[in-house]
């Protein structure tokens, strides 16, 4: 039986994610639940920053699960949930119950599902086919039951719990004289009807003597057995047909690989066990979960054709800016607001992008057109993300569209904008005992333009102290931030929301006179002798309306 997990789809946000990003990805979650009944989960692709926890605090809401990889996993794909089975069970009904799974590995798993072993088709084969050894089948450690369900037997004297697990196998077909020069102490004696040969076999002090073709046990034979702690097994088959069905009474733990057994976990990359797949010359392989417990096994089979994670992604399009992995990726839904520079996808998706200032509109908009109730939480997250990418309507990214949307889910929530705003902007620029890297990457995106790659960092602030006291500090970041990403160019934004003012930190190959070019500043404007590096903005707020493009546009040329 192959596992039939439902499948969740993961409804995710950028790199580096902001408010929208977050926001977005919970509150469309919840609408796509909402209208289809199926499970769709909020992820986040990045560390939540303090403007967005200020947020998820203010509702009382959950930041999302972080996940910075979406390659298929083991988890992901449809595997065998081969029951696992008790060490103890005999080679037939292990067997038995290959054939009738149609499965060649069986597991070995303990009462509370941890893995002891794998057992074969051929480890049951070659167990068949290489018994020249008489005491092997103490050397396993044989239960009787196993041997009373091989040879379809009753149990006359002793207890079926018990093991054989001292003395050989033999058949007593010589006359009594003779069978006294080999029966040993503790032996499992196959015989007939015939009285001196049964006590024969107890006087010599045999563990077990089976007793064939159906023939009666007298009650002085029993007594004698009861005495001296010999088993007695009855049976209907003839002295071959139990010779030939003994041995597949014994258990598969004596047989099964119990060391050095190639397993996987179930959050195992496909990419990463296809290799060691490949390498061995087993056919399945155990799936574990995280504690270490067995779930099921797949083979080279389960690889073939299979589907990645279900994603919708949420504010961004750009390969750039999603998260690791996005190619193995079963892409089903595009909601965003900015420019395209779409992610390949393998089929055809629902691609939604109007040019309005935040995701989040555009998500409110389809809890509208649905029908869809949005409760205070959902709608304080929307107007939240409104605010925040707009800067409370003074980006020039905002519309008519943001602001109305903004209203009416501000008196759902039961929000003062204005106040709620500033709150949320203080917690978002707290610059307080944080260091160069947390706020350089707190609202950080890469761009490709024909062949140049750059990344624009962001911080907003209302308080110009605050930003001036960082300005040094975070031009050195840049020069570093750009060496480890080896991109041709890169910016940092310290945009003032009350002045609606950037200074805008630039590293890289001319990247300060292109800035200058592209905005139409001249050196004697005294734009950028502020400080080597840093070009003064009037009027910027906005990386992607107003600094992402202009950079484009001037690299292009």
């Amino acid at each position: 039986m192959a596992n039939q997990a439902i499948k969740k789809t993961l409804v995710v946000g950028h790199r580096n994610p902001d408010t929208d990003s977050i926001c977005s990805a919970i509150c469309y979650a919840n609408l796509k639940h909402k209208l289809t009944g199926q499970e769709y989960e909020p992820c986040r692709a990045g560390s939540v920053n303090p403007e967005t926890e200020f947020v998820l605090e203010h509702f009382q809401v959950e930041a999302p699960r972080l996940i910075e990889n979406v390659k298929t996993q083991v988890k992901d794909i449809e595997f065998r949930k081969t029951k696992g089975a008790d060490h103890g069970i005999s080679l037939k009904t292990a067997w038995e119950r290959m054939r009738e799974e149609k499965i060649v590995t069986l597991p070995c798993v303990t009462e509370d599902g941890i893995l002891e072993g794998v057992i074969t088709i051929s480890d049951i084969t070659m167990a068949y086919m290489n018994l020249h050894d008489s005491s092997i089948m103490s050397k396993a450690k044989t239960k009787y039951a196993n041997i009373l369900e091989c040879l379809e037997g009753t149990i006359v004297v002793g207890d079926a719990e018990e093991y054989f697990d001292k003395g050989k196998v033999l058949i007593a077909a010589a006359n009594p004289d003779l069978m006294e020069t080999y029966i040993e102490k503790n032996d499992l004696v196959i015989l007939g009807n015939r009285y001196e040969a049964q006590l024969c076999a107890i006087e010599m002090e045999a563990g077990c003597i089976i007793v064939g073709e159906g023939a009666g046990v007298s009650r002085t034979i029993r007594k004698l057995a009861q005495d001296r702690g010999c088993t007695v097994i009855s049976t209907p088959h003839d002295t071959y047909t139990i010779a030939r069905l003994i041995n597949q009474s014994m258990p598969i733990s004596y047989f099964m690989t119990k060391e050095n057994i190639t397993s996987f976990v179930e959050d195992d990359f496909l990419d990463d066990i296809r290799d060691i797949m490949a390498s061995k010359r087993f056919r399945d392989f155990p799936i574990l979960d995280n504690d270490g417990r067995y779930l099921g096994m797949i083979s080279r089979r389960n690889l073939l054709g299979a589907k990645g994670k279900q994603i919708i992604l949420v504010d961004h399009n750009e390969k750039s800016q999603a998260v690791k992995g996005m190619e193995s990726a079963d892409i089903l839904e595009i909601i965003d607001h900015h420019r395209l520079g779409t992610v390949e996808t393998m089929s055809p998706v629902f691609f939604r992008n109007q040019p309005l200032g935040c995701t989040a509109t555009i998500i409110y908009q389809m809890y509208q057109e649905s029908g869809a109730e949005i409760e205070p939480t959902i709608a304080g997250l929307l107007c939240s993300a409104i605010i925040s990418d707009t800067l409370l309507f003074r980006s020039p990214t905002c519309t008519a569209v943001d602001r109305a949307a903004a209203e009416v889910l501000a008196e759902i929530a039961g929000l003062n904008l204005e106040e709620y705003a500033k709150k949320m902007f203080s917690a978002g620029s707290n610059l307080m005992g944080k260091s160069d890297e947390d706020i350089f990457y707190r609202d950080f995106k890469r761009f490709s333009a024909g062949k140049y790659v750059f990344g624009i960092g962001q911080i907003t602030s209302m308080d110009a102290d605050e930003l001036e006291g960082i300005k040094d500090r975070m031009m050195e970041y840049t020069k570093k931030a750009r060496e480890q990403h080896q991109v041709d160019m890169m910016f940092f934004m310290l945009t003032n929301i009350l002045t609606e003012t950037t200074d805008l930190v630039c590293v890289g190959m001319g990247a300060e006179q292109m800035v200058a070019t592209a905005f139409h500043l001249s050196d004697e404007e005294d734009h950028h002798q502020d400080m080597g590096g840093i070009i003064n903005l009037p009027g910027v707020v906005s990386r992607k309306k107003q600094l992402a493009p202009q950079i484009m546009m001037a690299l292009q040329q």
